[in-house]
């Protein structure tokens, strides 16, 4: 954000391509406005489309990897009373 309130508007498309293939949202609603304004191209705005919901894919499948593992320890669990 600080890119493109300096005027490099390059180098903060640049940035918030980066942000949104790593599932940032906000960095795709800023892409979506510098498309509406020109200062991303469509292709750009569709490949950050793209990563931005492989990413989001990617975090909800180690999600469920992780709440499986965590049912699968909990029913390995044996107490033992004395």
């Amino acid at each position: 954000m600080d890119e493109l309130c300096r005027g490099n508007t390059v180098r903060a498309v640049k940035h918030f391509i980066i942000a949104a293939s790593q599932g940032v949202t906000k960095s795709l609603e800023e892409l979506k406005n510098g498309y509406k304004s020109g200062y991303v191209t469509k292709s750009e705005y569709e490949q950050a489309l793209r990563s931005n919901q492989k990413a989001k894919e990617a975090m909800k499948d180690n999600e469920e990897t992780r709440q499986q593992m965590l049912a699968e320890s909990k029913r390995n669990v044996t107490f033992h009373y004395k």
